[in-house]
């Protein structure tokens, strides 16, 4: 395993990447609506982040034929944004999203609720977000990576009887969009690498209200729950200071986010 370790002049570039990443994805959660087409929201996305100066990390990756994934209900990650997908009053709708800048990646994906959703896929959202911050709260110089999958699976588990994911997970990132090493969204505490000042990692939760088997579809992207429950999925690109962790992709850096709370989970 190599983990590639940034300079500040590199994470600056990515934090640039970041943002172009954190407002595309502000833009398309505002323009989530009933009757929207998830290619109407891939096309805003390309408009948004090529306007910006970015080029999209994921149109051409492996053959990928879109800029966003668009992921609804029971599909969990990387859904193929389509002209004959309208989004409906109550679903859930996923959105992953990816850009370059100057060779140097930004990740993050959110979930939304289109028009009025149930208390129940609205706690299914929560729930996901939570954990994504919980897990990024342990992005500390000195720690291990164990400690930030421990950390999103625990939280995770004190929410109720939740799915998690376990075959797709987070990534390095920096130079390529997916580096060395994995960040599984389960594990034990104090195990794994060593986290240092200059890594960069995508933490991204993924939670079922069911079990946490998954199938991939015949289109070879499509990633689906295997018992059809509904999913969640939120990402954010986080890199490793000796100050603690810095959001990318977050447009406060994850002061927010990150601020101590008598129950962290109460910002949710």
């Amino acid at each position: 395993m190599t983990i590639e370790i940034k300079t500040p002049e590199q994470l600056a570039v990515m934090r640039e990447a970041g943002l172009v990443v954190a407002r595309t994805l502000n833009l398309l959660a505002a323009a989530v609506r009933p009757g929207v087409t998830t290619a109407e929201l891939d096309e805003l996305a390309e408009a948004e982040i090529r306007n910006a100066g970015a080029t999209p990390s994921f149109k051409g990756y492996h053959g990928y034929p879109a800029v966003i994934c668009t992921s609804v209900n029971e599909e969990i990650v990387h859904g193929i944004p389509s002209p004959r997908r309208s989004l409906r009053d109550g679903d859930i709708i996923s959105i992953d999203c990816g850009a370059i800048v100057r060779g140097w990646h930004g990740d993050a994906a959110l979930t939304v609720g289109v028009g009025t959703i149930s208390a129940e896929h609205t706690r299914l959202l929560e729930t996901c977000e939570a954990a994504l911050w919980r897990g990024l709260a342990q992005a500390q110089a000195g720690g291990r990576l164990g400690d930030i999958s421990h950390a999103v699976e625990a939280s995770v588990a004190a929410s109720g009887p939740y799915g998690v994911v376990e075959e797709y997970t987070g990534h390095g990132i920096g130079s390529a969009m997916h580096m060395d090493p994995p960040v599984p969204n389960y594990g034990r505490p104090g195990r794994g690498p060593r986290l240092r000042p200059g890594m960069a990692l995508a933490i991204e939760p993924m939670v079922m209200l069911g079990g946490p088997e998954t199938i991939l579809l015949d289109d070879g992207w499509t990633v689906i729950t295997a018992d059809g429950s509904w999913a969640a999925h939120f990402e954010h690109t986080v890199a490793i200071t000796p100050d603690g962790p810095w959001v990318l992709t977050a447009e406060d850096g994850g002061k927010e986010g990150l601020a101590p709370r008598h129950d962290p989970a109460e910002r949710y």
